[in-house]
């Protein structure tokens, strides 16, 4: 998973394609939670989704404009824009992530093509 430092990165980033944004910190319990299999699922959705992880302590600013709240939150960015995310304040399963990026996948994909 890239790791965003900078408000500009996480604008570059974003800007094409499919992208899920993962927002993090570092002593988050639920947060350590999904890292054993992440990179699992980061393999199977490869072809067709860009990874990103955030620190919220690192990017205030950001996840503020954002609207991050609760973490870890999982937000699908299509060329730059949001269209949808997944944020609750339960852990979260893979089975549940998967479940997500399957719907980014649709949602993206039923998005008109710029």
């Amino acid at each position: 998973m890239i790791k965003i430092m900078t408000d500009e990165a996480f604008r570059e980033t974003i800007a094409e394609g499919l992208t899920i944004a993962v927002f993090k910190t570092t002593w988050c319990a639920d947060c350590h939670y999904i890292d054993p299999f992440m990179p699992d699922v980061e393999q199977f959705y490869a072809d067709r989704i860009k990874f990103v992880e955030v620190d919220r302590d690192d990017l205030p600013d950001l996840c503020s404009e954002l609207n991050i709240l609760g973490i870890p939150s999982f937000i699908a960015f299509k060329d730059g824009k949001e269209v949808i995310r997944y944020v609750n304040k339960l852990r979260k399963t893979r089975e549940e992530i998967e479940q997500f990026l399957d719907r980014a996948v649709e949602v993206a994909a039923a998005l008109p093509q710029e």
